[in-house]
């Protein structure tokens, strides 16, 4: 992997408000990985790389798909077993924070100037 490439998953698994079709590719990722040991999870990232060709000019989905590959790869590479989102730190994570935002309740909306 290029420095280049390295950079922008880097950058792709940066702390943001997520669109939902990143939500979405890491979601089928997950999926796809479940199982998955270090070797086969780094073949599945190599292909998606090859497959991107150049990471900066992809879309967001696109990106967010191999950074989250890149991260099980990480992930799996001290792991020693197959891959699964039930005991990933960082998706429990994840889904905690989106649980606790969907129970906050809202700010009221602002009404118009009157006038």
């Amino acid at each position: 992997m290029t420095d280049e490439a390295e950079a922008v998953l880097e950058a792709a698994l940066e702390p943001h408000e997520p669109a939902a079709e990143e939500i979405e590719a890491r979601r089928r990722v997950r999926d796809r990985a479940t199982g998955m040991t270090h070797h086969k999870a780094r073949a599945a990232l190599e292909a998606v790389l090859a497959a991107a060709g150049d990471l900066e000019s992809a879309d967001p989905a696109v990106r967010a798909g191999a950074a989250e590959w890149q991260r099980i790869t990480d992930l799996l590479l001290d792991h020693g077993g197959p891959y699964t989102p039930d005991t990933d730190a960082y998706v429990q994570g994840q889904l905690t924070a989106r649980n606790h935002r969907r129970d906050r309740p809202r700010p009221p909306v602002p009404s118009p100037p009157s006038g």
